[in-house]
């Protein structure tokens, strides 16, 4: 733990002994809501789970100071760590896992909100009756912001990441987000976060690649809501920041990214001679409001091809 980390800790968390450690890291947001809504549940696990709030460098003393009255009045025991300078996501995940205590680790993104109020009890529940090796318990749309801004983000969410477990385990390996997913400490410890990857995406998919050659990935039904949609300026800025990491991963595992959708519309892509202008065009449809919602959200998709096609 680096020297310079500030940590502050709630009264239940010294002498706490868990089974499961919540690991939350975030950057420029406000996870007051979720660690309420998760202290809520204290009773019911009776001990078996602590919290690991990080803080990767957002720099803002007032927010610390209200997570840290927060957190000093928690019944829950809970820790947490304030970095002066961002680190990065597979970095600060790494560091949460180092600072957890549990024999299984759920990591779980400060953008997201549990659909029911035995979410904690059903995964210690869990950790406690089978102790997988990795389950992902899903993600909902219940409780997200309905503003017509993130309408294109909502769709392709709902297409792609919102699927019921039963479909998720028919590839297991390919629907493993590090936003509600429970992984046993000896499976962490045998398979990390790959530093290399920068910026935003593919860290957990390229994780979950290695992963599910040695262990079992398993699905459940224990979701909670991404609440974190973006418009669709934002999340074309994540896929231009996620293009060398989908490149890293494509490298590492050709025989499975071959298989991908969006890999095999990037090398489609590759061939076309006028390609950026292509590209800007793509991007302006996504954004054109009266264009339908599935238009925009198919532009946008062949807008993230298009940035993959210079990366593979």
């Amino acid at each position: 733990m680096s020297a310079r980390a500030k940590m502050t800790d709630s009264p239940a968390w010294r002498t706490a002994k868990p089974a499961v450690s919540v690991l939350i890291p975030f950057l420029r947001d406000d996870p007051a809501e979720l660690l309420n809504l998760l202290d809520e549940e204290a009773a019911s696990v009776d001990g078996a789970v602590e919290i690991v709030v990080l803080d990767d460098g957002t720099r803002d003393a007032a927010l610390t100071a209200r997570l840290a009255a927060q957190i000093k009045g928690m019944a829950l025991p809970v820790r947490l760590i304030t970095l002066p300078a961002n680190e990065g996501r597979s970095v600060g995940r790494n560091r949460l896992a180092s600072t957890a205590r549990g024999g299984s680790l759920l990591f779980l993104d400060s953008d997201m909100r549990p659909d029911h109020r035995r979410f904690l009890r059903d995964w210690a529940d869990l950790a406690a009756r089978e102790d997988p090796a990795v389950a992902f318990g899903g993600f909902s749309l219940l409780q997200a912001p309905t503003d017509a801004r993130f309408a294109v983000h909502r769709a392709m969410a709902a297409k792609s990441e919102c699927v019921p477990w039963t479909e998720r385990a028919k590839q297991p390996e390919k629907y493993v987000y590090t936003s509600n997913l429970l992984v046993r400490r000896d499976v962490f410890e045998a398979e990390a976060f790959d530093p290399g990857f920068t910026g935003w995406g593919w860290e957990d998919v390229e994780w979950a690649m290695r992963v599910s050659r040695r262990f079992r990935v398993v699905h459940l039904d224990n979701a909670a809501t991404h609440m974190g949609l973006d418009t669709v300026a934002a999340l074309a800025g994540k896929y231009e920041q996620s293009a060398p990491n989908f490149a890293r991963m494509a490298q590492r595992h050709p025989a499975i990214v071959a298989a991908y959708p969006s890999y095999k519309a990037a090398r489609l892509l590759k061939r076309l001679p006028a390609l950026p202008r292509l590209r800007r065009l793509m991007r302006r449809g996504a954004e054109t409001t009266w264009l339908p919602v599935g238009a925009r959200a198919f532009s946008l998709r062949l807008y993230r091809a298009a940035l993959y096609a210079d990366a593979v």
